[in-house]
């Protein structure tokens, strides 16, 4: 029995919670007991580091409130000021900042500053802006009148042929002689998505032209062609109807430059006879005549909001072509380019073989064929 005894391991003695009478928890993980993992080490070190941070570093500053979304009816202060007639919108931010603004009794000199002109009272020197209901309008344009909010010569401009009270301008522009559809209105914000190219709204022209162009021209049309601005090209175009010295042409923009449709036609060697715009997204001039305006009904403005929201493509950052950097910039990236290509293989160069048969220089032998073309050289 003794030897029995002596045989055995002695047990060591208990530590811990087991040393005090309580029972021990069950190991966990492969490799034991708690916190015997490299990870629970790390994750403790890091509490410790935080704790250790917080209590000698600086008080964490204050998160800023996010930004809060505009409401149904809010406009930007200068831009109601704008509509209301007191003056453009760069005269309207400078009395803004000056203090001459007061919104329900405050004082505003905070430019981009949100009110509803329907709900609170706005007052410049004292004196209350009226607001002005929306108007929209669509006139059918004659040549020969100007679409512009001031002429120094007098001449006749769209706002002229409008009978209104109120402060429009026209949406968009024709050329003193091209006629067709040209709405009008004080909606800025239905204005910039109708004009902007990165809405997309479509605007359709009824062309005139000298000569009889080919379908490959109505593809070049299609395709591209490059101006002073750059590239510049029609959304479509198509045959309207032929004659023998001229033909008719119906093309759609979804772009605006100036004098764009005769500068594409000149590109291809037919100069424009008659230019008539015909329809704005949804809205079609149809049979309304010349010089003559009508107001808009609100179905056809509901349509021409939601052309103008439907269209509207996803912003794309501009890439930068290698034209556009600088010779420094150009020069450094050639450089990085040339320190990351493989180094030569050092050694001794071999010799070029003769061309083949083919035009093509042989490829060096290797091996066994390598060891007899040395041996019949140096037979020779």
């Amino acid at each position: 029995m003794a030897n029995k005894k002596s045989n055995r391991t002695t047990k060591k003695p208990a530590r811990g919670k087991a040393a005090r009478g309580k029972p021990a928890k069950k190991s966990k993980g492969r490799s034991g007991g708690r916190g015997s993992s490299p990870w629970d080490s790390r994750s403790s070190k890091k509490k410790s580091r935080k704790k250790a941070a917080a209590k000698g570093a600086a008080p964490k500053k204050p998160r800023k409130a996010p930004r809060r979304r505009p409401t149904a009816g809010e406009k930007r202060l200068q831009l109601v000021m704008a509509e209301a007639g007191i003056g453009s919108r760069r005269d309207c931010e400078t009395i803004i900042e000056e203090g001459r603004v007061e919104v329900d009794g405050d004082v505003v000199t905070k430019l981009g500053t949100r009110v509803n002109p329907e709900k609170q009272k706005i007052r410049v020197d004292g004196d209350l802006i009226k607001t002005e209901r929306l108007q929209y309008f669509m006139l059918n344009k004659p040549a020969g009148v100007l679409s512009t909010s001031n002429d120094p010569s007098g001449r006749t401009r769209v706002i002229d042929l409008i009978q209104t009270t109120q402060r429009v301008y026209n949406v968009g522009r024709l050329d003193q002689s091209s006629e067709g559809l040209i709405l009008v209105t004080n909606d800025g914000q239905l204005a910039h998505r109708l004009t902007h190219p990165r809405y997309g709204v479509e605007k359709k022209y009824h062309v005139q032209v000298d000569g009889r162009p080919d379908g490959s021209d109505l593809k070049t049309l299609e395709q591209g062609v490059y101006l002073a601005e750059g590239k510049a090209k029609a959304q479509s175009a198509k045959f309207i109807k032929r004659s023998k010295q001229s033909c008719w042409i119906e093309i759609v923009l979804t772009e605006g430059r100036n004098r764009e449709i005769r500068r594409l036609l000149a590109r291809i060697g037919h100069k424009v006879r008659t230019l008539k715009r015909v329809a704005i997204g949804p809205l079609k001039l149809a049979d309304l005549p010349t010089g003559a305006h009508r107001r808009l009904t609100a179905t056809e403005v509901e349509k021409l909001k939601k052309a103008s929201r439907k269209a509207s493509p996803r912003k794309r950052s501009p890439k930068k072509s290698s034209s556009a950097k600088g010779f420094d910039e150009y020069q450094s990236e050639r450089e990085s380019r040339q320190s990351k290509k493989k180094p030569a293989r050092k050694g001794p160069a071999r010799k070029k073989s003769a061309p083949a048969r083919g035009g093509r220089p042989a490829r060096p032998a290797k091996g066994a064929a390598r060891k007899k073309s040395v041996a019949r050289k140096r037979k020779r």
